[in-house]
């Protein structure tokens, strides 16, 4: 399953070989691997305040830090540019499943249709805003659905730059949890729950094929907050797929995993585990680099 949608050009990535680094930043810090040693995944961290996440303005408030710790991480081999792939926080973007009728042909005119849905949607300016989609299938009544991403382009252009300065070319730009669904394995209906830092992102899924991508900040992760955007998202599943949740995915909530895993089996009858990677356990802050490795690792 290819879930990561690349904020840059999805033909070139497919036809070009991955690039050889990749990071994902959080506000907690970076987390990095080479793509040839996908079991040694580094994390450095930052002080509170050195990266803000927010889809309307720059997330970077000390981007020389960021540079630092770019260069301890990966430090220059020469002058070559190293081509790397940049897994970015969940709430600086807009994910939308977007249904249509018809869909045209035409890039241009695809682009131009995507910015018209989410214009009152995304609160950055959606006419210079970077758009990144994916044709998935056609829905009910034959209807074409397009998993769209979109984000500023300011705040893409401040997360690159110190990747540039550090001798690096982002080659692919991507969120975390469109990453990591690359280590969920499609049955049914299927929902990836994720904690990172004060966002809590769901995302469901059937089989292969995105449904519902939420994004929501959140005041410290209580528990009932959680729960607060569960329950109208399990009542969406149940009323728009006229089925229930076969299995949820859970990803970052550290010890709280179990009780949480007890109390939804409980409450909706779904089977609840952690989301698993072949190269070690995913947390809040590098499950989208583990994803990332598991779909492109050898």
């Amino acid at each position: 399953m290819t879930a990561s949608i690349p904020m840059t050009s999805l033909a070139s990535i497919l036809q070009d070989p991955p690039p050889a680094y990749a990071f994902e930043l959080s506000e907690a810090g970076i987390a990095f691997a080479r793509v040839a040693e996908p079991g040694q995944v580094n994390f450095t961290p930052f002080q509170a305040g050195v990266l803000q996440v927010s889809p309307a303005h720059d997330n970077l408030q000390q981007p020389q830090v960021v540079q630092e710790r770019i260069h301890d991480l990966a430090p220059p081999n020469g002058h070559r540019k190293r081509r790397a792939a940049l897994i970015l926080p969940d709430y600086c973007a807009r994910v939308a499943v977007l249904d249509f009728d018809n869909f045209p042909t035409d890039p241009q005119e695809q682009i131009a249709l995507l910015r018209f849905r989410m214009r009152k949607s995304v609160p950055f300016d959606v006419d210079t805003a970077i758009v990144s989609y994916a044709v998935q299938a056609r829905g009910a009544g034959a209807k074409v659905e397009v998993l769209a991403a979109l984000m500023g382009a300011e705040i893409v252009a401040h997360y690159e730059a110190p990747f540039r300065t550090a001798g690096f070319h982002p080659g692919m730009v991507t969120t975390s949890s469109l990453a990591a669904l690359n280590l969920c394995h499609p049955e049914g209906i299927t929902m990836l729950v994720k904690i990172g830092g004060r966002v809590l992102s769901v995302l469901v899924l059937v089989g292969s094929t995105l449904k519902l991508a939420r994004c929501v900040e959140t005041d410290g992760a209580r528990p009932e907050e959680i729960e607060g955007v569960l329950h109208p998202t399990v009542a969406y599943i149940e009323d728009e797929l006229k089925a229930k949740p076969q299995r949820i995915w859970l990803c970052g909530f550290g010890s709280e995993s179990a009780e949480l895993a007890r109390q939804w089996n409980t409450e909706w009858g779904v089977e609840v585990e952690p989301l698993r990677s072949r190269f070690g356990a995913p947390g809040g802050n590098d499950a989208g680099l583990r994803g990332y490795l598991e779909s492109v690792a050898r």
